[in-house]
């Protein structure tokens, strides 16, 4: 009995063969912040870099433009009094809301343009206040002018005097009450704005 003995194969060299992976140990945890936060810094450790697409930009410095801020505030003052003049005029009524917003815009407008300057929201109650007592006279010379008949300027700036003699007649502790409030609202407004 003659076997016949199969001549042992080589192995043939596979191309490009891959070594077989090797098993990884697992992740250790990376210990948590005692504040809880997960995303916080650890000690010691290396920000990443930033992102190649997005470009650094620098902060921008804080605003603190005092004239910028004072022009703006007095032509939102003018427009917002205008505003509130007509809004009585119209409705025959102080509007305590209409007040609050002279106020709180004309804030808004100097804190926004104006920058954290100390003297803008101080600024800004003044102005307040002078929006509200001109709106006010606005609104009071729309009266007169529909009561009489006659044009809006001409009891305006022919009459000035009368008008301010309506107002005076016209005004009550609400009145003044509104005052306050648009003068809080400018103050604030420009502080919060400033931020």
């Amino acid at each position: 009995m003659s076997q016949s003995a199969t001549p042992p194969q080589q192995p043939q060299p596979q191309p490009e063969a891959q070594a077989p992976a090797q098993p990884q140990a697992p992740a250790q945890p990376q210990p948590q912040p005692v504040d809880g936060n997960p995303y916080a810094q650890q000690p010691g450790a290396v920000p990443p870099p930033p992102a190649p697409s997005a470009p650094y930009a620098p902060p921008a410095p804080p605003k603190n433009n005092i004239a910028l801020g004072l022009v703006t505030a007095v032509a939102v003052g003018l427009v917002a009094a205008g505003i509130y003049g007509v809004v009585i005029g119209t409705t025959k009524h102080e509007i305590g809301w209409a007040a609050v917003g002279v106020g709180f815009v004309i804030g808004l407008a100097a804190g926004k343009l104006g920058g954290r300057n100390p003297a803008l929201p101080v600024v800004s109650a003044v102005l307040a206040l002078g929006a509200v007592y001109l709106g006010q006279l606005v609104g009071e010379a729309m009266l007169i002018a529909d009561e009489y008949g006659v044009s809006f300027g001409k009891v305006f700036f022919d009459h000035f005097g009368v008008v301010q003699d309506a107002w005076k007649a016209d005004s009550d502790p609400l009145t003044f009450v509104f005052f306050a409030i648009a003068a809080f609202a400018a103050f604030s407004g420009a502080k919060k704005a400033a931020l």
